[in-house]
């Protein structure tokens, strides 16, 4: 999905998380995009999945204009 305002597409973009991503939780994420970095609320991609702070994460789908969905880049 394309961000309308810059034709730059979200997914794919790694991020980091900077509140837990989980079940239940609303999340955050900061994600280096349009030559800075902003703060995206993030949710699991994968229902039951746990993301803690810190974790590197790539972005699955983008839900404008500031809602991120999102899984574990790396096993680990």
């Amino acid at each position: 999905m394309d961000d309308a305002s810059t034709g730059t597409s979200m997914v794919g973009l790694l991020g980091r998380v900077t509140g837990t991503v989980g079940p239940g939780l609303v999340g955050e994420v900061i994600v280096r995009i349009r030559g800075g970095a902003e703060h995206f609320l993030a949710h699991p991609a994968v229902p039951k999945e746990r993301i803690e702070v810190g974790t590197v994460v790539t972005v699955m789908e983008h839900l404008p204009p500031r809602t991120v969905y999102v899984t574990a880049a790396y096993d680990g």
